[in-house]
């Protein structure tokens, strides 16, 4: 009995949201127990300069204020949402009311907001999508782009991917784990799949 209760627990984590598509979407938790986080200055630096990179329009002062805010905001939210373990198994903490917040969703809500509330001028703010074609997997997160630039020459910020608000970013292009999409482009490939197109 207890194995068929634990081994239910663990398919209803892969149906959970934000997982990904491929092997490494859930993380070993005792992996995750023993991974050190980086130290939010060192890793603000680094968000900066990747940010900056983005193109010569792109303000320092602006580049390092969401850089900070991209690092250091979702840490206090993942300890007040009280993520104590792996992406997944907080998720499912969520999903059956073990835990208010902490899934995808709310990550890129917040994000989007502290990084409105900076009043950006150079950098430009993108929703992105994830696994569109499959709403038990979909993931979503922030992407930001020098103004005026299109979201695929973005910054992926993903504070939900490695646990407990930490940061993972990198380019859209390169994101080996997620192919992002826009809102926009997501709803359009639901609707031709809805109508056979």
């Amino acid at each position: 009995m207890v194995a068929r209760s634990v081994g239910g627990a663990l398919g209803l984590l892969a149906l959970l949201g934000c997982t990904g598509s491929d092997h490494r979407a859930a993380p070993d938790p005792l992996a995750f127990a023993a991974q050190d986080a980086v130290e939010p200055d060192v890793k603000t630096a680094e968000v900066a300069r990747a940010l900056l990179a983005l193109g010569p329009s792109v303000d320092p002062d602006e580049a390092e204020r969401a850089a900070r805010v991209a690092v250091t905001d979702p840490l206090d939210w993942a300890k007040a949402w009280r993520m104590t373990d792996a992406p997944l198994i907080h998720n499912f903490k969520v999903v059956n009311g073990l835990r208010e917040k902490g899934v995808c969703q709310d990550f890129a809500n917040a994000m989007h907001r502290s990084l409105q509330a900076e009043g950006l001028r150079t950098l430009q703010i993108h929703r992105a999508l994830a696994n569109a074609n499959n709403l038990r997997l979909e993931h979503t997160t922030v992407v930001l782009t020098a103004r005026g630039q299109p979201m695929t020459q973005g910054m992926v910020l993903d504070p939900w991917r490695l646990g407990q608000g930490r940061l993972w970013h990198g380019r859209v292009a390169e994101d080996d784990r997620y192919a992002w999409k826009t809102p926009e482009a997501a709803l359009a490939y639901r609707n031709r799949r809805s109508t056979g197109g």
